[in-house]
């Protein structure tokens, strides 16, 4: 009788030591809607961009840089198996170049791949350019068009004196969003070309957006925009926004650090950049570090103004920038080992995924509405204004999503951190406690 209750005991011990990997998460049919809204919304170009690197990492993973299996360059042949997942991926580089001639006013030579006020955004369809050129996509001239925006941002886009590349057209400004844009861009395009100079000068551009925005007084947040002659923030941004009016934050520069991490790492390049691995990595780390302690404790979403209340006026919950600081807690740790703030990730993809306990509302999902799109979000193209349908946002919830199986698949490591919460932990120690009473019972 004694081994019976003891053998009930062992089972709950052990789904108390794994709590924090519960598999509460969006079903198959709630992430297709998720997807659908954001292939409906994407119109600018970044939102262009976060959809193609969605497509990767949720359905195309041998051509993510964030995939620790993966050698780069990618395979230049694809098969006939992954071709329906790539097809969406190479739509967009596809419309792209084939409209940028116009998009431009029939100019040749430098340009973006898209008219833009941002001279960054753009940049973030550019490795889906290259992709499609080192594939032999046909029907348009890929190599030439990222020649073009590489042109552009090296000759055209004004910089600061020590070189930090505006992310602006009209005036030298830099806004944190940059990091998510750009260095990636420049990581590829060096990977693919063998151009190690191209490859680091990704480093170099985040070291200096760094040292321009990284704020010692505010336990190392990200600052918004600096620099220029109207519309500076010096607030520190979770995430979301970037148009020709708006901002970015934290959750850009982190993700934006982490595809360059990757780059490198799985490159040919990988033990000769060592140092500028460690970096970035560490880097990516004080991201986490400053933005976790200010995670809602009622909500476990992060305020669109992290360093505020979000009672403070004009602040309010953003399930993006939430979604998007938790993709690259899982990718931090599947990349370099890191498990500091897993225990949190859960946390916010749990609430994120959460049921609506709500009876007068017609969304099962709390966060997201009937029709699948994230709730609360920032207006992406009003950026101190709360919106309610972002398209990058639906891109975060894929990345979040697929980092996280990705993780799980990896044998879900570190699941309660390095400097878990005490809850997590105090769980954990009762686990072990009631294992080794059973298991001495037993034995």
């Amino acid at each position: 009788m004694f081994r019976i209750s003891c053998s009930r005991t062992l089972v709950f011990a052990f789904s108390l030591i794994f709590i924090s990997v519960s598999a509460q998460e969006l079903s198959d049919s709630q992430l297709a809607l998720v997807c659908a809204r954001l292939a409906d919304g994407a119109k600018a170009s970044w939102e262009l961009g976060t959809r193609a690197q969605s497509i990767l990492e949720m359905n195309a993973t041998r051509y993510s840089v964030l995939s620790v299996s993966n050698s780069l360059p990618p395979p230049s042949s694809i098969s006939d198996t992954l071709s329906p997942s790539l097809q969406p991926f190479f739509q967009i580089a596809h419309d792209t170049v084939q409209n940028r001639t116009r998009s431009n006013g029939n100019i040749t030579g430098p340009q973006p791949l898209i008219k833009d006020g941002s001279a960054a955004d753009p940049s973030s369809i550019g490795f889906a350019v290259l992709i499609a050129n080192l594939t032999g996509q046909s029907g348009e001239d890929y190599a030439g068009a990222a020649k073009d925006q590489l042109d552009y941002l090296e000759f055209d886009v004004p910089r600061t004196s020590d070189g930090a590349i505006s992310h602006r057209v009209s005036e030298v400004q830099l806004w944190s969003d940059f990091v998510y844009m750009v260095p990636p861009f420049l990581a590829y395009y060096g990977m693919v070309t063998e151009n190690r100079t191209l490859l680091l000068e990704a480093y170099n551009q985040i070291a200096l957006y760094r040292s321009y925005l990284r704020d010692t007084s505010a336990n190392g947040l990200w600052k918004h925009v600096l620099l220029g002659t109207s519309g500076n923030d010096e607030g520190h941004w979770s995430t979301v926004g970037s148009t020709e009016d708006s901002d970015s934050g934290n959750g850009w520069a982190a993700a934006g650090m982490l595809r360059v991490l990757g780059t490198y790492k799985n490159s040919q390049y990988s033990n000769t950049l060592k140092s500028q691995q460690q970096d970035l990595a560490a880097w990516v780390l004080e991201i986490h570090a400053a933005m976790y302690p200010n995670l809602d404790s009622s909500s476990n979403l992060f305020a669109n103004y992290a360093s505020q209340p979000v009672t403070a006026e004009g602040n309010f919950l953003d399930s993006s920038s939430t979604a998007l600081l938790a993709s690259t807690v899982y990718r931090l740790s599947l990349l370099w080992g890191t498990h500091t703030y897993l225990p949190f990730a859960e946390r916010t993809r749990k609430a994120l995924s959460a049921a609506n306990t709500n009876s007068t509302s017609n969304s099962t999902l709390l966060h997201f509405d009937v029709d699948g799109w994230l709730t609360p979000v920032v207006n992406p193209h009003s950026y101190g204004l709360q919106g309610s349908q972002s398209p990058e946002g639906q891109a975060f919830v894929v990345d979040m999503q697929s980092a996280w199986r990705d993780w799980v698949n990896a044998g879900s490591k570190g699941a309660n951190g390095t400097t878990g919460m005490h809850r997590d932990v105090g769980v954990l120690l009762w686990g072990l406690v009631a294992l080794g009473v059973c298991w001495g019972a037993l034995f």
